[in-house]
């Protein structure tokens, strides 16, 4: 796609992340996402694509506004998917901290995975360790090949988990292996990203996330050259019946890269 077309797209990051940025450490993250999403909107009217909201607010009847197959743009070509998340870390604004972000992808129509609004198992690392994890593979054995690549002794590498009960056993077999540990409070899309860069102190992101941010990330990482695997953690029957209504029959199959993001022509674009 054209460098003009990000360009225009990185408008619709930018108000989006402005407007939220009104609401930090005002408690309250309703009215941060609420004022995203409409900056967002205004500004998707004027970008020149064709596109259609895979990956958004929520069905129709769950949100007035970017739910899942909207159409946006002015309704020229390029024909588009997008994926958005007005701020990934609403918590993080209502609190007052860092690590927010306005983010969305954009590949050509019919290449992004239209993933359901649950959870995700994830493992995401930068362009050195292409090819070398793999999300079935032991904790121990991810780290040992992820510190071969990057020249590292496993004590020196630091994996970034998000800060949950249900990552008890992955942070003890971390521990156990002798690894560096980032405990995060919200927000997996940033540490991710980081891992794509050598000299961000991220070289591992691992742990259960949003399904809807692991397409974003994975889209990401595709422009960086990196690697990213992933399942869905459907956590009830309505859950799984979701994945069966939106084409997935296999609950238990492992996404690559190039499964999620089924294009190299992507865009990706965040706004702090």
């Amino acid at each position: 796609m054209e460098r003009e077309l990000a360009l225009e797209f990185a408008r619709v990051t930018e108000s989006a992340a402005l407007a939220a940025a009104c609401w930090v450490g005002k408690g309250n993250k309703e009215a941060t996402d609420e004022a995203a999403v409409m900056a967002m909107r205004v500004m998707f009217d004027t970008v020149s694509v064709d596109g259609i909201v895979v990956i958004g607010e929520g069905e129709m009847d769950e949100a007035p506004m970017l739910y899942i197959g909207e159409r946006v743009g002015t309704g020229v070509a390029p024909q588009v998917d997008i994926a958005v998340d007005p701020v990934e870390g609403t918590n993080n604004v209502a609190g007052g901290r860092d690590g927010a972000i306005a983010v969305l992808a954009v590949a050509p129509r019919g290449t992004l995975l239209h993933a359901p609004d649950m959870y995700m198992n994830k493992i995401a690392v930068g362009h050195e360790c292409k090819g070398r994890v793999f999300l079935d593979a032991p904790v121990k054995e991810n780290l040992r090949q992820v510190a071969k690549a990057l020249g590292k002794l496993v004590s020196q590498v630091t994996v970034v988990i998000l800060d949950r009960p249900r990552h008890r056993q992955i942070i003890e077999e971390v521990r156990q292996a002798g690894a560096r540990i980032k405990l995060i409070a919200d927000g997996d899309v940033s540490p991710a990203v980081a891992a794509g860069y050598s000299d961000s102190g991220a070289d591992i992101v691992m742990g259960i996330g949003g399904a809807p941010e692991g397409v974003i990330t994975a889209a990401a990482l595709k422009c960086l050259g990196g690697d990213f695997q992933a399942r869905l953690w459907p956590e009830d029957e309505n859950e799984i019946k979701r994945c069966t209504e939106m084409g997935i029959q296999d609950i238990n199959k492992i996404f690559t890269i190039d499964e999620l993001v089924q294009s190299d022509d992507v865009i990706f674009i965040a706004t702090g």
